[in-house]
């Protein structure tokens, strides 16, 4: 029987694009508005656990951050 999980995510917006990506694991989606990328990447996360995933590492800590370089 399948338990809730709690995982957790960053969206930020990319052109005319909303991204949504989980922390815990290496999956990520979209869409037009913040809320239909966090709705699509809760979808995309449970089709990971439904191809035989079990665990979720748990994450602290979380920084987010920006800096410039020479490029």
């Amino acid at each position: 029987e399948k338990e809730m999980k709690e995982f957790d995510f960053a969206v930020w917006k990319e052109d005319k694009y909303h991204v949504a990506l989980c922390l815990n694991i290496e999956v990520s989606s979209f869409g037009t508005s913040e809320d239909e990328a966090i709705n699509n990447l809760k979808e995309a996360v449970e089709l990971y656990f439904d191809e035989d995933h079990k665990e979720l590492p748990k994450i602290e800590g979380v920084r987010l951050g920006k800096e410039k370089i020479n490029a």
